[in-house]
């Protein structure tokens, strides 16, 4: 065996990563690990693959409307000026902190910037839509964007492998981009080798590091990134966003389902876009209040306005009779009970005279009153 075979024979298993060549494929010696985000497609634990295509994912209505464009993102204005700033005026640092909750864009939000950064932008600095190496970049195979799961390689050897593949130059693009995806996983050994690395990067290379717990980070890394904490988004962003899908897809659904789903999404987009999903696929496309409550398992119970009425009119008696009513039906409490804190909260607001502040449905306004 040669001295290049034996090289290359240590190296792949150590980092677990599969190799594609035009002529041969070499089998990984332990499997690829899926990503964790929900309803993102499978990805190697390195996506630095230069050959090849990595395994499809099925198209999922998130995968299909993932923004490609810094103006398809919502809900994120401040955070999107800033970037199109940065990469129009070419102001850029050497580290970038995406923080915040799941599904609120960070990870897109990073791939369009490194695209951006890597392939060129237009006047208002979106990255192009369709070239060669704008195929490669979305279907995980660019040379030069790397997406390193964290979750997956968070061991020392994993940070030291990516501290020597960042002194190699891109190969097709203007810069590389590295993509830590699940930053807070990073083990504390691997934490401070990375950090000797974040500390004196290379000129070519700019890191974007995504997590949803900045505060698992060690504070020596936080204070060499810039720092962008992406904040869930509105109901009525969502409601929007829900609608240009749904009217694009042919999918008839009122706005009070809408509501409901975005509701039901707690500020992500990714959650929104999945329950919408969902519905259309247990309903068809005619969707109604009523279908969305069925099909998420939402249908609510008229025992819950009973015990907020009673709780509001101080009425003890009533109370612990629909409760006794409720724990004898084996109802799921949980549920139960946030559906009995989303009315007391209507009502509150409604005695505030805040009615403004409520986007409810019909059956919830006349539950109301």
């Amino acid at each position: 065996m040669t001295a290049s075979g034996i090289a290359r024979s240590s190296v792949v298993p150590r980092l677990h990563i599969t190799i594609w060549r035009p002529s041969r494929y070499v089998e990984p010696q332990a499997p690829h690990t899926r990503s964790t985000r929900p309803g993102a497609p499978d990805r190697l634990r390195w996506r630095d693959a230069t050959r090849g295509s990595p395994p499809v994912a099925a198209t999922t209505l998130y995968n299909k409307w993932r923004p490609k464009r810094f103006a398809d993102v919502v809900g994120q204005d401040p955070i999107i000026q800033t970037l199109r700033n940065a990469v129009l005026q070419d102001k850029l640092s050497h580290a970038y902190l995406f923080s915040g909750p799941r599904g609120t864009g960070k990870t897109t939000t990073a791939r369009i910037f490194a695209k951006a950064l890597m392939l060129g932008h237009d006047a208002d600095g979106d990255p192009p839509t369709d070239s060669p190496d704008v195929r490669d970049f979305d279907n995980g195979v660019h040379p030069d964007f790397i997406e390193m799961d964290a979750a997956s390689n968070r061991r020392i050897d994993d940070i030291r492998e990516l501290s020597e593949r960042i002194h190699y130059v891109p190969g097709r693009a203007r810069r590389k981009v590295y993509l830590v995806d699940e930053a807070h996983e990073i083990k504390r050994e691997a934490a401070d080798a990375f950090l000797k690395t974040l500390e004196e990067p290379p000129p070519h290379a700019v890191f974007v590091l995504a997590t949803t717990d900045p505060g698992d980070l060690k504070s020596t890394i936080r204070s060499r990134c810039q720092r962008y904490d992406f904040r869930r988004v509105e109901v009525k962003v969502l409601v929007a966003r829900l609608r240009q899908i749904a009217e694009a897809e042919g999918i008839t659904i009122d706005d009070d389902a809408l509501r409901l789903l975005a509701r039901e999404a707690t500020g992500s987009v990714r959650d929104a876009v999945n329950l919408l999903d969902q519905v259309w696929a247990t309903h068809g496309d005619a969707i109604s209040h009523d279908a969305v409550l069925d099909g998420l398992g939402l249908s609510s119970d008229a025992r819950a306005i009973e015990l907020a009425k009673a709780a509001l009119g101080k009425d003890l008696k009533a109370g612990l009779a629909v409760i006794a009513a409720v724990q004898d039906d084996a109802v799921e409490l949980g549920r139960f009970n946030k559906q009995v804190v989303k009315h007391l909260r209507h009502a509150l607001l409604h005695q505030s005279g805040a009615d403004e502040t409520l986007e409810l449905s019909e059956p919830e306004g006349a539950a109301l009153k």
